[in-house]
């Protein structure tokens, strides 16, 4: 059992790694051609002028089987993407220093778990959405026991889904919607009774074309 639990120490430890040299040898993105900007299918007069800086932590917990990325359920009731499955983040406030920190914050205030548990990667590319933001993914590095604290006010639940399910490709599948009469496509990462889409679904599109390509 000790050397079982060395080895995997270890194969997270190289796995934490190679995926902070991925980030840093991108420089967080990948060429036009491999990369989501923002919602599909949306002409530019739709989007609004300014765009909001906000930004998201990719969290990625170390686990026995591998890393596991942290996703939240919202609530019914908040004003934007109510209902939907995000990451843990929101607006960059004046006060914050820089998207990491907003991040960090967001996580804190959303989720409860502490700044200190998470060790920055790097970021990807920024994220527009329809809805007027303007998202920087942060990719953090989380290292078990990790105690959360959900606020029950923005979400309802929270949970993990492997990021070895997040890379495949066989997961990326299209979906779509009729919107001003337009027929809108999208990502979805369906998995399990979870419907995985919208910005979060590209933000994670994103990593996956970035660390395999």
């Amino acid at each position: 059992m000790m050397r079982s639990g060395a080895l995997e120490a270890s194969e997270a430890l190289a796995e934490r790694e190679a995926l902070r040299l991925r980030l840093q040898a991108a420089g967080g993105g990948l060429d036009a051609h491999g990369w989501l900007s923002g919602d599909e299918g949306h002409d530019r007069q739709e989007r609004p002028a300014a765009l909001t800086p906000a930004a998201v932590l990719l969290g990625l917990v170390a686990r026995p089987g591998g890393p596991q990325v942290i996703l939240t359920q919202r609530t019914a009731h908040l004003r934007d993407h109510a209902g939907q499955i995000s990451l843990p983040g929101g607006r960059i406030e004046p006060e914050d220093d820089g998207p990491a920190a907003a991040a960090l914050r967001e996580a804190l205030e959303e989720i409860g778990l502490d700044p200190a548990k998470v060790e920055l990667l790097g970021g990807l590319r920024p994220y527009d959405t329809i809805t007027g933001f303007r998202i920087h993914p942060i990719v953090g590095w989380i290292e078990p026991p990790v105690e959360l604290r959900p606020d029950p006010f923005e979400v309802a639940d929270v949970f993990e889904v492997p990021l070895s399910f997040t890379l495949d490709p066989a997961n990326h599948r299209r979906d779509s919607y009729e919107r001003n009469g337009q027929l809108r496509h999208f990502y979805v990462l369906p998995y399990r009774e979870r419907y995985i889409w919208g910005a979060t679904a590209g933000i994670l599109v994103n990593f996956a074309r970035l660390l395999t390509d």
